[in-house]
């Protein structure tokens, strides 16, 4: 092989060098994006390379929300909404010790309930969310949590993030992705959806994601944007998903 030739050929090896270290976003193809809503991201294999790196993170990523059964995750989740699972944990032992059953809650003293969860936030109306969720569980199914979304949905304060929520961390049935803040967050990070409803994003991912990983996707996301992918600081120098990422707010 002449001069020539072998620059020819080191130029070319140079070149694939580079393109394999270039970030996975700039060879994704433009049909890559599913839907209206989809990022650019949602290439098969890149979803897969991320479904990969949060199980090498977080292979065991549930619920944080502390609960023995059904019923008490799902006071939980209604308790957590503008709060944090930190403080919905501190308020729940002591209301669960007095009000183990729906039907102990159902027609329980709404001022002493508030009480107890009085340092939730938003009290009043939590208050008459679980009071009134534990009535219809009592009186419409029999004292026992509804198992579809269709039936959970109609409890009061259950929307669909919070049966997503009782569904999968509770049963283990798959009806959905639980989207909180940091699901959105790290969802838009990612570049997985463009959307900003919750709803919406719930349904991209939901193409996007096997149905067999929905719910621990979720808890994956969940975790990580509590301990790395913060929403003012995110760690991504401690970030697994780093080479996967291309986020504008990346720091170094």
């Amino acid at each position: 092989m002449d001069g020539a030739k072998k620059k020819k050929a080191s130029v070319k090896r140079a070149e694939k060098k580079a393109a394999a270290r270039k970030p996975l976003r700039a060879r994704l193809p433009k049909s890559a994006a599913r839907g209206s809503g989809a990022g650019r991201g949602t290439d098969p294999a890149r979803v897969r390379a991320i479904i990969k790196k949060l199980d090498e993170a977080y292979p065991g990523a549930t619920c944080e929300l502390e609960h023995q059964n059904a019923f008490q995750l799902l006071v939980a989740t209604i308790l957590s909404a503008q709060s944090t699972d930190v403080t919905v944990n501190k308020v729940t032992p002591a209301l669960f010790r007095k009000y183990a059953y729906p039907a102990a809650l159902a027609y329980a003293n709404p001022n002493e309930v508030e009480r107890e969860i009085h340092s939730t936030g938003f009290f009043r109306n939590k208050a008459k969310s679980i009071i009134g969720a534990s009535k219809k569980i009592v009186e419409q199914f029999h004292g026992q949590v509804p198992r579809t979304m269709e039936e959970l949905v109609t409890l009061p304060g259950v929307a669909r993030k919070t049966a997503n929520v009782v569904l999968g961390t509770a049963f283990g049935i798959a009806s959905g992705v639980v989207v909180d803040t940091h699901v959105q967050r790290l969802a838009q990070r990612l570049d997985l959806t463009k959307n900003t409803d919750p709803k919406k994003i719930e349904q991209d991912l939901m193409e996007i994601i096997p149905r067999e990983k929905w719910i621990l996707f979720a808890h994956q996301l969940i975790w990580h944007g509590r301990r790395i992918c913060h929403a003012r600081k995110p760690k991504c120098i401690e970030c697994n998903l780093d080479s996967l990422c291309y986020s504008k707010d990346k720091t170094n």
